[in-house]
Parts: C-alpha cells; sequence; structure tokens
C-alpha cells in the first residue's frame, strides 16, 4: 500500500468530528447551570471552553481554506448560550474540516496559509496549521472533561477514534452519523493524478 501523507490529517478530522460529538452530546445532558457554573480551566465554564474551542476552528478553517474573517471569528465571547445551537455549529464546522482533509493532496501539505491577525497576517505552511488545529481542540476538550468531573455527569471517554481495536466502543457515535468503519479507517492509500 503507498504512503498518503495527508491520510493522518483525515483520520485527526474524523477523530474531531467524533470526539466533539461525543462531548456535546455529553454537555447535552447538562442543567445550563452546570454549563455556566465557574470552574477551574483556561476558560471559566464548560459553555465558554466549548465556544472556545468553535471560535478557534473557525478562525483556522477559515484561513485555511483561503477565507480573510481573521479576529472576526472572536467577535463574541459565546457566540452561543443554547447547547444545541452550538453543538450544531461546531458539528458544521467540523464537517468543512473533514472535507477539507479529504480534498487534501500531498503537495498542498506545504502550502502557505494566509491566517489575517489583527495588524498583520501570519503565514504557517498547512500542515503546521492544520497540526495546530487538531492540538488546540484536543487540549480544550480535555480541558472540559475535566471540568465535566465536577459535574452530575460522567466524563465521556474521548479517545477511542483512531486505531481498530476501539470498533466496538464506537459504534453508537458511527451509527449516529451513519459511518462506517471502512469510512472513518481509511484503508486504502489515496492516488494522486
Amino acid at each position: 500500500m503507498a504512503y498518503d501523507p495527508c491520510r493522518v490529517f483525515r483520520k485527526l478530522a474524523r477523530n474531531n468530528l467524533l470526539a466533539n460529538f461525543r462531548l456535546h452530546e455529553t454537555c447535552l445532558r447538562l442543567s445550563r447551570d452546570e454549563l455556566v457554573a465557574p470552574r477551574t480551566g483556561f476558560f471559566p465554564t464548560i459553555r465558554a471552553t466549548l465556544n472556545h474551542i468553535y471560535c478557534v476552528d473557525l478562525f483556522y478553517i477559515d484561513a485555511l481554506k483561503g477565507g480573510t474573517l481573521g479576529y472576526a471569528a472572536f467577535s463574541m465571547a459565546e457566540p452561543y448560550s443554547d447547547m444545541v445551537e452550538l453543538r450544531e455549529a461546531q458539528a458544521k464546522l467540523d464537517a468543512d474540516l473533514l472535507a477539507f482533509t479529504d480534498g487534501l493532496a500531498p503537495d498542498m501539505l506545504a502550502d502557505i496559509v494566509r491566517i489575517h491577525r489583527a495588524e498583520r497576517i501570519q503565514t504557517d505552511r498547512c500542515d503546521d496549521i492544520l497540526t495546530h488545529l487538531f492540538q488546540h481542540q484536543t487540549h480544550h476538550r480535555g480541558q472540559v472533561h475535566a471540568m465535566l468531573s465536577g459535574t452530575s455527569i460522567k466524563p465521556p471517554q474521548l479517545d477511542e477514534f483512531v486505531v481498530g481495536d476501539d470498533a466496538g466502543v464506537r459504534k453508537t457515535e458511527l451509527d449516529a452519523l451513519g459511518w462506517s468503519e471502512r469510512d472513518l479507517m481509511l484503508p486504502e492509500a489515496k492516488t494522486y493524478d
């Protein structure tokens, strides 16, 4: 099987979508008071942390796709006060990121991404921006996971979406999204013209 340097980013985009799906499904079971209760973390509440993930995803995904949204992505600290609306908005971004990574070709990994910051334009390689984005998402999902430990709802397992051995414990999420194991595991190397 040929090596596909884009496969890891496709897998991480799938992992991101599934982990966010599982995390948001869990958070939907919280009361509004639990979502906004002060907690220990970089952001003061579960809802604020989930909104931060959304805003940063919007910022970087827009840039990866050639957009110029920039810091307008952060125009509101918490654009979503309703958990259902936040889940839907995050799911759309996760699908956008998945479509972007599915469209990658190896030569695109070195493409320069222009990120519109307040008074400058940051330039970095596509693969570096993707790596940073996936790390950022994992970092803050971990914080929400820890915050959930202080609620009435048990934190969900968030790391069962990459290796084949975990197939049995992700079936619920795959079924809910209409995915198969094959959709997740990407068994064939993609061919490029």
